[in-house]
Formats: structure tokens, sequence, C-alpha cells
């Protein structure tokens, strides 16, 4: 068997042709000719000359054929079923109306002529042709041939889809090919699945997980990058419903037994048989993720380095998968170079230690360097740092993880009272300015900075620096704040609390200094510039940057003085 395109210029015509089973009359009339008076006619009266948009309506009137209509004002059928002696002429312009002729001489098979509109003879160059094939039907088992006046007639498709074979007969060199093919890249695949479902639902995957980011991975135009095939014939590459976001790195192709070829990118978006298809590749997938996760030489955190940040989004946006998304995480923390999962880190966690301790920041070099890590790093507490957007949000969506609540260190009521102290942590509490002063000088900022601040209060968690800012519980985090801001989804500024370390030296002495002498301009200023330094820790400017610079000689000189 085999399908010819027969292209012809001069006449603007183009012939689809098989030699297959055929029609005889009745099933011509059944198969065409109900079709083209019940639904042509809306069809056409639907078009709207917009190609994208057009394409859309195929498959909601009948059977794709009637697309024909498109780029033809008179589509003819000429066939003759096999052991038929007499074949069959039919013909239409897609009003509604058709006819019916004997055609003594018609081969067996069907031919199909259509006499393209002005504007449509590209369809007539075989350019044109053989792109549209190798889009569409390069994975078909019958050849297609394309007959060219220049060269005579050549086959135009490969006639061979990889996926429908065995895997015990395709090589590893093949499997890469065919990758390079499907998603137009030039790294390995750093895994392949390839599976046939079968039972109340058929389908055959081809799919890989890149060892490399593609450069628009984040971008929200971004299309899918897995091709839905209905029994070998392309349908699209862009089915948001095949996977969800959260797996948008992986390529490949599924071919489904039970989809229909004329299926609208409408039915694709509310079909059941292909829900059923993307629950069983969210499923396989996410277990060779676990299979790799839990395979000490399988290079997981070598994939988790490229695609972690995308598969995280998975615990926020799939409540029904989440436990299991968690398993396959992986987290920097204070505790070392290397990545902790969720387990480990409970698993290790501290006496006494009640939580699940985070910080969210834009880098791992800054995070590290935080101030408000400094009291659960001087008591071998294990904070995860986490540096990508989605952070944010996942975190606030998992209130707990094995009975143990995560909390942000860069929130106010971080209790470490019943985590063991350090040694030496008596001597620092000794070394602390005397209550009556730290309560004074509180006071004191507090007058200062008015409603710039939240509140004031006395630091367990700083152990260097000399001062930090926390959220309040119930307030966004700095860092979410930051990223609203800058997406315009931030309204106006939060205040935030000011903590002050009764340890540091200058804090000891501004305490003792507003003690012997009570407020004034250089408390002021003192107290403005403490909350800049704070703001500046957090990778905010001052509020105002002159003052602040004119705050800053003014200390400066009298150091000098």
């Amino acid at each position: 068997f085999q399908i010819r395109l027969i292209p012809d210029a001069a006449a603007g015509t183009l012939t689809i042709a098989d030699n297959g089973v055929g029609m005889n009359h009745e099933e011509l009339i059944a198969n065409l000719g109900t079709i083209a008076k019940s639904g042509t006619a809306e069809f056409l009266s639907r078009l709207t000359g917009d190609a994208k948009k057009d394409v859309s309506l195929i498959g909601q009137f009948g059977v794709g054929f009637y697309s024909a209509f498109m780029v033809a004002d008179e589509v003819t059928v000429v066939t003759r079923k096999a052991g038929d002696a007499m074949g069959w002429r039919w013909t239409s312009d897609g009003k509604g109306e058709f006819t019916v002729a004997e055609a003594p001489a018609a081969p067996r098979g069907a031919a199909i002529t259509l006499r393209l509109r002005d504007g449509e003879t590209e369809f007539t160059e075989a350019v044109r042709l053989k792109a549209i094939v190798k889009r569409y039907s390069d994975h078909i088992a019958i050849p297609v041939k394309l007959k060219d006046g220049e060269s005579g007639e050549e086959t135009i498709n490969s006639a061979n889809a990889l996926w429908t074979r065995s895997k015990s007969d395709i090589t590893p060199e093949q499997y890469k090919e065919f990758y390079h093919h499907v998603a137009h890249a030039f790294d390995e695949p750093w895994t392949t699945l390839h599976y046939k479902a079968e039972g109340a639902i058929e389908y055959t995957g081809l799919l890989f997980v890149p060892s490399s980011k593609p450069f628009d991975i984040f971008n929200p135009d971004r299309k899918q990058h897995v091709k839905l095939y209905v029994r070998r014939v392309f349908i699209t590459d862009d089915c948001e419903e095949l996977l969800p976001p959260y797996l948008r790195f992986v390529r490949g192709v599924v071919d489904s037994q039970d989809l229909p070829l004329n299926v609208s990118r409408e039915m694709l978006q509310h079909n059941p048989v292909l829900a059923k298809i993307r629950s069983g590749l969210v499923k396989k997938v996410l277990g060779e993720l676990k299979k790799k996760a839990e395979d000490a030489g399988g290079g997981y955190d070598a994939f988790w380095e490229v695609f972690g940040a995308v598969l995280k989004e998975g615990i926020y946006e799939d409540f029904e998968r989440r436990d299991e998304i968690l398993e396959l995480c992986r987290f920097r923390s204070t505790a070392g170079d290397g990545l902790v999962t969720l387990a480990e880190y409970v698993g290790r966690m501290k006496e006494g230690q009640e939580a699940i301790y985070t910080i969210t920041g834009d880098n791992l070099a800054q995070l590290k360097k935080s101030p408000q890590l400094e009291g659960f790093v001087a008591r071998n507490v294990e904070v995860l740092l986490l540096t990508d957007p989605i952070d944010e949000f996942w975190v606030s969506a998992i209130p707990r993880y094995m009975d143990k609540e995560l909390r942000s260190v860069a929130a106010a009521g971080a209790d470490l009272g019943k985590v063991k102290a350090p040694e030496g942590a008596d001597a620092a509490k000794a070394d602390e300015a005397p209550v009556d002063e730290v309560t004074t000088l509180i006071e004191a900022l507090k007058l200062a900075l008015g409603d710039k601040v939240k509140d004031v209060r006395g630091s367990e968690r700083l152990t260097e620096s000399a001062v930090c800012l926390v959220a309040d519980s119930g307030d966004m985090s700095m860092h979410l704040e930051k990223l609203l801001r800058a997406h315009g989804q931030a309204a106006g500024e939060r205040v935030r609390i000011l903590e002050i370390n009764p340890r540091h030296a200058l804090i000891k002495s501004l305490a003792a200094k507003v003690k012997a002498d009570g407020t004034g301009p250089v408390v002021e200023d003192m107290a403005a510039l403490l909350l800049d330094q704070a703001r500046i820790v957090e990778g905010e400017p001052p509020a105002d940057p002159v003052a602040f610079a004119r705050r800053l000689v003014a200390v400066m000189e009298k150091g000098l003085v």
C-alpha cells in the first residue's frame, strides 16, 4: 500500500491517491454524502480566515476530510472498492450539495482531487508538501510518495515510528538520535522512558528527560514539548493536557490508540481519555525519578541541580501527588555543601528542636551570611537554604512534614530555648547589656523610628550582628514581598520588626549612652542608621539614601576626632 501526492501547478490542483480497499456507491454516500449535507455548510460559515482559529474547527463537523474546503472550492473523490467492477466519482463544492456518477476507469482505492482556491497554490509546491508530510505523517506505517515532474517520484516520509518497536530492538544510539530529532536538542538524554500502556486505555510513550536546561524553561509562553500522535498521525506539539507544568522539561512522543484522528483542541481540553493518559504519564515519570533518586549512581543530584526548581512547582500545584514529589526534592542547607532530603533533615534534628527551619533568598552565598542564621548556626541547628522563587509558595502550602512544622528563621517567634545552647553561651549571656539599659534603649529606638518599624525587640537569634529585620507572625516574608514588588504585585512596603543584639558592643555602648544622656539627635541618627543597616543586609536600599549618607558621614567624622 502507498499514498501518492500529485500536485499540478498549471491546473491548480492537488491529488491525494491511495491503492487501498476503496468504497462502493453506498459507502461513498454514507461516508461523505451525509456529512456533506449536515455539517459542511455550517463548517464553512464558521471559517474566519485565521488559519490557527480555523484549524481548531476541524473535527467539530463530521470528519476532518471537510477541512479540504478551507483551501479548495471543489473536491472530487474517484474511488473503486476492491472486487467491484464499477468505480464512482463524488463531487462537491462544500455548500451542502454533491453529485455521484459512475467512473468505469477508476483504479482500486481512492483519489481525492482538490481544486485549490486562489491564494492557496502553495499546496502544489514540493517543498511545502514535504514539510507538511514530515510534520504530520512522517511516522505513519504507509509510505507517502510525491510525484515531482523534475525528479519523478520520491518517498517523503520515514514510514517508521521508533516508539512502535520493541525496546530490545532499539539501540541507545537510536534512542539518542530520536531524542535529538524530537526535542531539537544537542545534549544527551539523562534518562529514557519507553513503555506501552494496555488495558482500558492504550497508548505508547517514548519520553526523555534532558541533561541540560532549555533556555526557555521559565518562559510563561513556553509550549509543551511532548508531541501527541493518534495512531502514528501527528496531532499537536502543544498539548497542555498531556503533562502538568512542573514536568515541562520532559520531551518525547505519546501515541494514542483511543483518541479520534479528527480531535480538536477544544476536545483535548475536556477529553476523559487524555485525562487518563496524563495520569499514567505523570505516574510513570515520577516513578522513574524515584528509581533514579534511590540509585546512588543514578546521577539524581545532577538532575536536581538542573530541573529541581521546576519539579518543586508540583508541591504547590499538585495536591494529590504532593507527598510523592516531596520525597523527590533535595535542598541545600547550613549542614554542608551537599543536598539533603526532608526525611534526612528530620532524622538529624537536634534534641529539643521542634520545627524544620528554612530561610529564603536570592542566592546561596547571600543566605549563608544572613544574620538571622547566627543563633541557629551557633546551636548547630540545620537550616534549609531556599533560593528558588517557587520556594516562597510551597513552604506555605506544606505547614507540616512528618509532624514537624516548617518555620522561617526570618520570622518572629523562632524559639531556640529548648535546643541545647553551645559552649560559652552562659558567658555570652552574662556579657549582655543590663536589662534596664536594653529596655530603655528599645523604648528610645521605638520613639525614634516611629511607624518605620512594627516593633523593636531584643534578639536571641543574633550572635555576631548588631541588628536584623524579621517578619511578624502572619506577615509575608521579606523575600516574597521583594518578589511580588518586582512583578508589580505588592501594594506598598510592609513594616518589619527590628531585633537588636544586647551582646553586641555597639548596642551595649548605645544602651549605656541612652541610659546616661537620654534621647536626642545623635540617638535618632543612630536609630535610623541601624534600621538602614538592617535593610541593606536584606538587599533593600536605605529608605532615604541622602539622609543615610549624611548620617554615615557624621558618624565617621566623630570617629576621627
